[in-house]
């Protein structure tokens, strides 16, 4: 007789969209620290950014955003998405894609919250 490798509750392996979204929280968890009001703040994970013209607009065929912010409208929160499959054809390691997520998620809060990255996070653009 074969018996479960493990528990119910404890997953055998994590999907990449979950992984991703464990390095979007990671990140935003850090920035939460300096600033409380990005718990009003949706953070998301898209898979790949939409047509030109759409929520997604300003973006051309030379470059593909890797986030994008869309301000609190209509009693709708302010909304950051982070685009997994863009970042992950550029970051191949997990330390990598973290790095990028890190940017990406400190970029667009200093653009929601109308400050520098570097304000938003002193460590941004080192490595």
């Amino acid at each position: 007789m074969r018996g479960p490798v493990a528990p119910p509750q404890v997953p055998l392996s994590a999907s990449r969209g979950e992984l991703f979204g464990d390095l979007v929280r990671d990140s935003v968890e850090r920035l939460e620290r300096r600033f409380p009001q990005l718990a009003e703040v949706e953070f998301m994970v898209g898979d790949v950014p939409g047509p030109p013209g759409g929520v997604d607009a300003g973006w051309n065929d030379e470059a593909v955003p890797l986030g994008v912010m869309v301000e609190a409208v209509d009693g709708r929160a302010a909304r950051i998405v982070v685009f997994r499959r863009p970042v992950e054809i550029r970051a191949k390691s997990r330390d990598e894609r973290a790095m990028l997520v890190h940017e990406i998620v400190v970029e667009q809060v200093a653009e929601l919250l109308g400050l520098s990255p570097e304000t938003v996070d002193p460590r941004y653009g080192s490595d």
